[in-house]
């Protein structure tokens, strides 16, 4: 069974294009655990444009199920200028503080609107091993943000890293074009070397409720949907686009 993973980042996107304090991200991690989803993502940046270090914290703080906290985990700690907005403490002094149950890093900076590749291991690999390890001392699973490159993969496992997270983009983007099954294929593939390699695998990133039944990955653990659930919720309601996406990932399942 996948599970799913509901990314609160634009909702404290909304919440800070206003001087208020809703809506609050905990509010809703309420209401999509309750209403089926498995897991709760956020994805902190030091400009903390969206979800903000205090809202990782307060998550931590009250979470009832699983909590994945992503970010660059060479991110530093930066003051803040903002009234009411707390410095960042930088990346792993974050995690440190929350102990989310999982842990996805990601080779983001802040010129990035959103994550648009996955780590290079063959660059990165030497930098990364020893925060894995630091990360795991502190209990998390650790996934490592990755493109669907076997080769890249099969380097992962070596890291100490617990899963991978496929960044789907390019699957979906063949899907919005109509011909997904090359795009797919190169998924399914990079699957198998990461099973081959005894890694978990998640996925996430332009997922939604047309693509995902289609996106037959076989050993699927996790998908993170942020962007596209908060659109679904606003035209189904926040119940019921969960109830959407649990149905999307049961068509999909692989058996």
């Amino acid at each position: 069974m996948t599970h799913l993973s509901i990314n609160l980042n634009k909702i404290a996107l909304i919440r800070n294009a206003r001087d208020t304090a809703h809506p609050e991200p905990a509010e809703f991690a309420r209401l999509v655990i309750a209403a089926g989803a498995h897991g709760i993502t956020v994805h902190p940046r030091p400009d903390q444009r969206h979800i903000r270090a205090s809202d990782c914290i307060h998550l931590g703080e009250t979470r009832t199920t699983e909590l994945n906290l992503e970010g660059n985990p060479f991110a530093a700690s930066r003051r803040s200028d903002r009234a009411g907005v707390g410095d960042y403490p930088g990346f792993l002094a974050l995690v440190e503080k929350v102990r989310p149950d999982q842990v996805t890093l990601v080779p983001d900076n802040d010129n990035q609107l959103t994550s648009d590749h996955g780590f290079d291991i063959c660059r990165d690999g030497e930098s990364l091993q020893p925060v894995i390890e630091q990360l795991k001392s502190w209990g998390c699973r650790v996934s490592l943000f990755m493109d669907p490159d076997p080769d890249q993969i099969e380097l992962v496992g070596a890291l100490g890293a617990d899963r991978i997270e496929l960044y789907t983009e390019s699957y979906a983007k063949a899907h919005d074009k109509g011909g997904a099954d090359t795009e797919l294929s190169r998924f399914q593939v990079a699957a198998t070397a990461a099973t081959a390699t005894g890694l978990g695998i998640n996925a996430g990133h332009d997922l939604n409720l047309d693509n995902l039944p289609n996106f037959r990955i076989r050993g699927l653990l996790e998908v993170s949907i942020g962007h596209a659930f908060t659109i679904d919720a606003l035209r189904y309601g926040v119940e019921n686009a969960v109830h959407r996406y649990l149905e999307a990932l049961a068509v999909s399942q692989v058996d």
